[in-house]
This record gives structure tokens, sequence and C-alpha cells, in this order.
């Protein structure tokens, strides 16, 4: 595997299946600038600028990637070259529009859901009809993860328990969630990923905002730390792993509450199977909190689905009925936030299996308590 996508054959057999779907939604072909769905199908991480660069599956014929000809060298970059995809290149002057509409052989075609206006505009003039977009046919495909996309997850999800590893160390009273911040976000690079995703630091009061992200408040004996980090691991494939942390030992309150929290987040996983739905899995977890009277510290979903995007489908949520199947990747992560106080919260990416599930996750889900001095 290339550090940067998956050999060759990933690719063909995601052509493959994305023609299939699309020819079974009654479309003509898809067309996929860029963003996550180009990389998903052919590992391009090109950029969208205002000249059109496309890939086109049509239903019927050869995928082709139509772009500007000053961009061929993007190319060498994805899996194209190997796939002997058929290139039609064009010039300014020239209507890229045209070539596509050429390419698809008929008018019905779907659009990737980031295809900028300023193309899909002038695309739906040469077909004579507004595309509509392929998220039905790609949520399927993205959403059933192959073995080289669960084996990526799990490296990654080894590399984030290295860097929460080291986390204890960095908790000192007196530095701020910044400096904080900081050093992970040199951990998470020395650990193995290609860049940092995100990073929350939130101390005290600030682990009450789910997304506060880290500032210059200085770390104090007493505080809970939330800490929620993710970063990019080779073909594109992100970790995301929250643990919560104490500053000296925290209070009988806190022990008992985070005990809740615990189960939650452990009764959570056990609903994760085959046939079980999205929506049990949320319910699993916010019933153990509801009957510890917790219900209302709750705010968010249970979990997300996490690929090539740091959140995408499934998403863990009441009012979700799709059934779970083998291979799905989803983050299951409750949390308790009492507002100007502290928070909570426990995350780990699992995958669901032939009969159960399990997580990329190992690192202990116990409120971590770090020594004052």
């Amino acid at each position: 595997m290339n550090s940067r996508r998956f050999d060759a054959g990933v690719y063909r057999r995601r052509l493959a299946a994305a023609a299939a779907a699309t020819g079974a939604a009654g479309l003509d072909g898809l067309v996929i600038t860029p963003g996550y769905d180009l990389r998903y199908l052919i590992g391009s991480r090109a950029e969208t600028f205002e000249r059109l660069t496309a890939l086109v599956v049509p239903v019927a014929g050869s995928p082709t990637v139509v772009l500007p000809r000053l961009e061929l060298a993007s190319l060498k970059e994805s899996a194209a070259l190997e796939l002997d995809l058929a290139v039609r290149d064009w010039v300014d002057g020239e209507n890229p529009y045209e070539l596509v509409s050429g390419v698809l052989g008929g008018v019905r075609a779907a659009v990737t859901d980031s295809m900028p206006a300023l193309h899909l505009l002038p695309l739906a003039d040469v077909l004579g009809v507004t595309p509509v977009l392929a998220t039905d046919v790609m949520r399927e495909l993205r959403m059933v993860k192959e073995a080289a996309e669960v084996d990526a997850l799990r490296k990654a999800g080894a590399a984030i328990d290295r860097v929460h590893a080291r986390v204890p160390e960095l908790l000192v009273p007196g530095r701020t969630e910044a400096d904080v911040a900081a050093d992970i976000a040199e951990a998470i690079v020395a650990e193995g990923h290609s860049e940092v995703a995100f990073i929350i630091v939130g101390s005290g009061p600030h682990g009450a905002d789910p997304h506060h992200g880290y500032s210059d408040r200085e770390l104090r004996v007493g505080d809970i730390v939330v800490v929620d980090i993710g970063g990019t691991y080779g073909p594109g494939y992100h970790s995301d792993s929250t643990r919560t942390y104490s500053i000296g030992e925290p209070n009988s309150e806190v022990v008992q509450q985070y005990s809740v929290l615990q189960r939650a987040q452990r009764a959570a996983f056990e609903v994760v199977r085959p046939g079980a739905t999205a929506e049990q899995v949320d319910a699993a977890a916010r019933s153990v909190l509801a009957e510890a009277g917790l219900a209302e510290y709750f705010v968010h979903r249970t979990g997300h689905g996490i690929g090539l995007c740091v959140h995408e489908e499934p998403y863990i949520v009441a009012g979700n009925d799709l059934p779970l199947a083998a291979g799905m990747a989803f983050s299951i992560e409750p949390g308790i936030y009492f507002p100007g106080r502290w928070g909570a919260r426990i995350e780990d990416i699992v995958v669901v299996t032939d009969d159960g599930a399990v997580s990329v996750n190992n690192r202990p889900h116990d409120l971590i308590v770090v020594p004052a001095s």
C-alpha cells in the first residue's frame, strides 16, 4: 500500500461498484469533482479550482478523468494511471462540461455533494436538466469499509492511543490548555499521523463544552480535563478518541457520575452487531444515563461514522433506523456536561464484525488521575 493511497485493485473494485450502484439507481453516470468521494474512488487529493476537474463514471462506458491540460501532473499522485483511466484534457477556451456530457452518454447524472455551484450550474446548462446528488449512491459504498480501510483505521486508532498514553505527563497545573494542545499536536505527528485533524483540551468548566477546542486557561488542581484528539493517517483515514483526566483525586460526586458514563459507553458497545440499528446503540447509552438522572447532561448523539472524513455516515442517533452491517465504522462517545463546572466523555472507534464489534482504541476507560504535583 502506498502511504498516501491504496493499491490500484482497491480503486478498481470501487469504480465497478460505483457504476453498478449508479445503474441500479436509474442514472446514466456519476460526475465527481475533487473532494472525499474522488479520493475514495481513485485516491486523488486534487483540489477544486475555477477550471473543472472531474471523474466521470458512466454506467455504460469507461471511467474518464476530465481535467485541464495544465493539471495533468496531478494524476500521478492518484491511482488513475495504474487504473488506465481514459483522460480527456482541455485548454482554456474549450467547454469541459460538453466533454463531461459526451462521456456520460445521457443526461441523468448524479454529482458529488461537494461540487461547487460554479461547476454544477454550467453542467446543468449543458445537460438540460439539474443533476441529482450522488449521496445515496456513495453513502452505501463508503459506509461499509473494506479490509484495507479497516486496517488503516486500526493503525490510526493504535497511533492515537499512543498519544493518549503521553497526555498525563502534559497535564501540569499552571500550563495552559494551548500549551498542552501544542504538545499533543507534535505527538500526533510523531506517533505516525500525517497531520493533525483536531484537538480539544477542555479543562474545568471548559470540559462542559463538547466542542471547546483549547484556550489560554491555566490548568488547576482539581480540574477534570476532557482530551478529544484525532489525526489523518496513511491513505487519509482518521483517528478520533476521547479520554477524561483528573488533576489530583476527584471528589466522590465526580467518581460516581463518571462511573455511570463508563457503564453507558459499555452498554452502547455491547448492542453493536449486524442487524442492530444505529438508534438502538444511541438508546443503550442514553438509557443508562437516564436511569441515573443524567439524561439532560448528555447533549449530543452517541456517535458518528469515520473514514476519509472525521464525521460521516452512519450517525448513531435517535431516529436513525439504519441496520448496522459488518464493516461499518463509527464512534461510541457518550458524554456528560455540567455547564460552568465540568464535563466528561469516553470515545472509541468501533468496527462492526460478523457477530459483534471490535474497538480500534484500547486505552483504559477509567477516569485517569494525574498526580497534582
